[in-house]
């Protein structure tokens, strides 16, 4: 469902409509037609009835990001509606939301999939940004093998990688599938390149959310407030700061910068290694 729409807008499409993409596409939303998609419809619809009840142009579909299927015909909607400029992807589990192989069908088959069928259809000039995580970057280290793997084994076949299978810690899922963001975003970059269009990934810290709120009373917990305490901002993050990485991310001033990750975490990274 739609409201009245300028016709030329170009579009902005954010997947996963929770605290950090609904703060994306406020930001990104004017003069734009934003299609917004999430598999929770009730978290879709809320989305988008606050954002129309704000003045903005918005379009709604629920997809499942772990289906092909489901990401192809989004991608295929969001080239319906116009010119697609700007890719938002935020949507995912974490670890306390749902057991390891939920948090790989998500978090790491879904980016994939994202990164493949919208590098079909963004625009040239256009720039897409995939929400990862500071995991990604504390994730024990992998290979070079593993890594390559992670980045170039075709999204269909991603899942029956040997060291992946058998994984029952969502925690350790989540870690690998965030370290896969970065380099998936690396090598897609190259594709999207030759679209004209650049992608970019970003590690966000613990960030004020339901789900960041969720991971803060789970038992990581009293690890995750130590490492708020040891960085350099001490606190947390919110989804209004992610929203500005990203926009820089999409914008003009990002024009030289793709294939790369961009760490919002207030430096607990920065502070655990030089610790």
């Amino acid at each position: 469902m739609s409201s009245t729409v300028t016709p030329a807008a170009p579009v902005t499409v954010v997947i996963g409509t929770g605290g950090m993409g609904l703060a994306v596409a406020r930001r990104q939303g004017p003069g734009r037609r934003l299609l917004l998609a999430d598999f929770d419809e009730k978290v879709l619809g809320a989305a988008a009835t606050a954002l129309r009840g704000d003045g903005h142009d918005v379009t709604t579909r629920a997809v499942d990001v772990s289906s092909r299927p489901s990401v192809a015909a989004l991608a295929d909607a969001a080239a319906g509606l116009g010119t697609v400029t700007e890719v938002v992807h935020t949507a995912g589990l974490s670890p306390v939301q749902a057991p390891a192989e939920a948090v790989l069908r998500v978090d790491l088959l879904g980016v994939a999939y994202v990164l493949k069928e919208f590098g079909r259809v963004v625009a040239a000039g256009g720039a897409g940004v995939v929400v990862a995580s500071m995991a990604g970057h504390m994730n024990p280290p992998l290979d070079a093998e593993q890594e390559r793997a992670l980045a170039t084994t075709p999204a269909d076949e991603l899942l029956g990688l040997p060291f992946l299978r058998g994984q029952t810690s969502a925690a350790a899922c989540y870690g690998l599938a965030k370290r896969a963001n970065h380099l998936r975003v690396q090598a897609a970059s190259v594709a999207w390149g030759r679209r004209g269009a650049r992608v970019n990934s970003l590690s966000p810290g613990v960030i004020a959310t339901p789900m960041g709120r969720q991971e803060l009373a789970g038992e990581h917990g009293e690890g995750m407030r130590a490492m708020i305490d040891a960085s350099a901002v001490r606190r947390l993050g919110t989804p209004d700061d992610i929203a500005a990485a990203t926009a820089f991310l999409l914008g003009p001033g990002a024009s030289f910068v793709s294939g790369t990750d961009l760490l919002v975490d207030g430096g607990v990274v920065a502070a655990l290694r030089s610790a």
